[in-house]
């Protein structure tokens, strides 16, 4: 039974038709949703990002590359709307062509974090949807959004988690999907990093590690039709010297400081190439004499 609201949100009861399949699998799941725009299919493949709401570069890069390479697959991508991880997953889903969807710990007329009213209606404008278990009007509270962790990670088929402290909301998101038998992922990062240390103890625990999008579709059971990866230096045709300092750069941030030492370059001169890079657009500033490789 379907029934119609303001604002353009409808209420989709367990009975109805629409209610999306895989949420019938499980106990506790809610007895009705309140939607605007679509539901996921119940026939395509999905996949769930999320992670810290206070993220690194290196994480926001990473989350919108994941979710571009897996939307352009055709995996619809599922997170929860909150700042950071999950935001960037939504931006990397737009731009791979396939709808996403966002959870929401409020009523779906109600877009929290206001700054992201934007990317809220990018999402509606792009035939993906905006649900929660929530009645309209409902404002986020702290322990709302735990529970609806637990149909963020039904809906989808697997979970990669990008970036989380050891104490987590996006932990609760991967015990859900483990308890629901969902495979999980976890993106490494550097060792000493605290964002990295929930990740890390993911692996630890047997989640699978998520070295590339390729990994992902073929849990899917999909084929990535064009291989993704980074230029090689080989393949760039660079001059050695800049060989030298773009090969000791990816997409988590290098000091200048830490180029010159790794390459033996003095200062000045690794500062030269990495304007080169720069103006080649194969190298990013990202903060003041901090710089990541520009291409994924």
């Amino acid at each position: 039974m379907e029934r119609k609201q303001e604002d353009g949100i409808r209420c989709v009861e367990k009975s109805s038709p629409e209610y999306p399949e895989k949420l019938k699998n499980y106990k506790d799941m809610p007895e009705r949703l309140y939607v605007k725009g679509r539901l996921p299919e119940n026939d395509r493949p999905s996949a769930a990002i999320v992670g810290a709401r206070m993220c690194s570069p290196y994480g926001r890069i990473q989350a919108f590359h994941y979710a571009k390479a897996l939307s352009g697959a055709g995996v619809q991508i599922i997170s929860g709307l909150a700042w950071g991880i999950d935001s960037e997953g939504h931006k990397g889903a737009l731009e791979g062509g396939t709808p996403t969807f966002a959870v929401l710990g409020n009523g779906t007329d109600v877009c929290y974090p206001r700054r992201n009213q934007e990317l809220y209606q990018r999402i509606l404008r792009k035939q993906g949807g905006i649900f929660s278990e929530y009645p309209p009007g409902t404002q986020p509270r702290k322990y709302f959004f735990p529970a609806r962790n637990r149909i963020i990670s039904a809906l989808s088929d697997l979970v990669l988690v990008v970036e989380a402290k050891e104490k987590s909301g996006s932990l609760i998101t991967a015990q859900w999907a483990l308890e629901q038998g969902k495979a999980v992922f976890a993106l490494p990062g550097p060792v000493n990093e605290a964002l990295s240390q929930g990740c890390h103890r993911l692996i630890y625990d047997g989640a699978g590690i998520a070295l590339s999008p390729e990994i992902l579709l073929q849990e899917l059971g999909l084929n990535c039709k064009k291989k993704i990866k980074s230029p090689q230096k080989n393949e760039l045709g660079l001059a050695s010297d800049l060989n030298l300092v773009y090969s000791c750069l990816d997409l988590r941030p290098k000091s200048r400081d830490y180029l010159s030492q790794e390459t033996g370059l003095p200062p000045e001169k690794t500062a030269g190439i990495l304007m080169e890079l720069e103006i080649m657009d194969l190298v990013r500033e990202i903060g003041r004499h901090y710089y990541i490789r520009s291409r994924t």
